[in-house]
């Protein structure tokens, strides 16, 4: 495999992201309308808001994407910066592009002053938390939710 590149993605790219992110609500069992999709790319791309968006591509080619946001917190002066999705095409599993973004978001959060960098996962999620396992630790909490 060639040489992995980290980048923001560009407005002309979202033909490549709409796909890998779909994949990753298609892993999570989750369909969206075409309006969240329109949403969420303008919010990635907007310098105002505080979500971000990195892409990793081999030989040119996006392979995978990253979306992370930042929000304050009571228990620290730095904000958190959650991780809220990662994906990487099922072609390119195992060769680095995962670990290639979480490092990545790491890198822009301390730049920021973010205090750290946290994320959710499904406990079922096994191949993924192997890698995760290996770049954070896992505190033991439950989530809660309740969906308006």
């Amino acid at each position: 495999m060639s040489e992995i590149e980290i980048r923001p993605l560009r407005p002309d790219e979202r033909a490549a992201w709409q796909p890998l992110w779909k994949g990753y609500l298609d892993f999570y069992n989750v369909t969206v309308p075409q309006e969240t999709y329109d949403t969420t790319w303008k919010r990635l791309l907007d310098p105002n808001e505080p979500m971000w968006l990195l892409g990793a591509t081999v030989d040119g080619k996006l392979l995978g994407i990253v979306h992370y946001l930042y929000h304050r917190t009571c228990w620290t002066p730095g904000d958190y910066c959650y991780l809220q999705d990662l994906f990487v095409s099922a072609e390119a599993r195992g060769k680095g592009l995962g670990r290639a973004l979480i490092e990545a978001v790491y890198k822009a959060a301390r730049e920021v002053g973010a205090s750290r960098v946290y994320w959710l996962t499904h406990e079922t999620n096994t191949t993924a938390r192997a890698l995760y396992d290996q770049l954070a630790t896992a505190p033991g909490y439950i989530q809660y939710r309740k969906v308006f």
